[in-house]
């Protein structure tokens, strides 16, 4: 269970009703192989890093606003160095809690380093947001712009730290990536060649 109530979504009660070839039992505990990775990951080994993950950011988030009290506002790269730290920290428990109290999409389980380029791209995704007037943010001043600085400095090598993984873990996106590219341009190839078979079917028919 995190500090604020949510319990695991896949508790071992629901895990004995789901009927997935992907979900099994053995002496370890229950498991399941990963949608994107195909690894075996231990419900309970995920969900005990997802706990430790959200203490962490816990503290880290009370120390970042004692320093944005503390700070005086004539400080103001101080300031926005300390408020993107503290967005980056919120966005990954943000996504952590909805990750953690998914009981119906068995592709919320993934490794760690699975889990840490999802908050890594979703953090992406949110900094864009923000730099485009779409969301708003405490966090954010009137003028964005340092803040937005330091997100772009900071948010790898803060999730690296956070995680206590090698720089490495986070390159792994782009083996995904590159695999979902390679993915688009077959089915590209696929659209193509029907049509161009539509296209000969109907000349003959004329």
């Amino acid at each position: 269970m995190l500090t604020n109530g949510l319990e695991r979504g896949f508790s071992e009660r629901n895990l004995r009703l789901i009927n997935n070839s992907k979900v099994g039992q053995d002496k370890v505990g229950w498991y399941v192989y990963t949608a994107s990775e195909n690894i075996k990951v231990y419900f309970d080994n995920y969900y005990k890093f997802l706990e430790m993950t959200e203490l962490k950011c816990l503290h880290e988030i009370k120390d970042l606003e004692s320093r944005i009290t503390e700070t005086p506002a004539s400080h103001e790269e101080s300031l926005a160095f300390y408020r993107a730290k503290k967005i980056v920290h919120e966005q990954v428990l943000k996504h952590l809690y909805i990750f953690y109290a998914d009981s119906k999409n068995l592709t919320s389980i993934m490794t760690p380093w699975c889990f840490g380029t999802v908050a890594l791209e979703k953090i992406e995704i949110y900094r864009d947001k923000i730099s485009k007037g779409q969301v708003q943010d405490p966090n954010i001043p009137e003028y964005p712009f340092y803040v937005l600085q330091y997100i772009d400095e900071i948010y790898k090598k803060t999730l690296l730290e956070l995680f206590g993984f090698p720089e490495k873990a986070l390159s792994m996106r782009w083996q995904y990536s590159e695999l979902l590219k390679r993915y688009s341009k077959v089915l590209s190839n696929v659209t193509n060649s029907l049509q161009n078979v539509l296209s000969m079917i109907k000349s003959y028919e004329h």
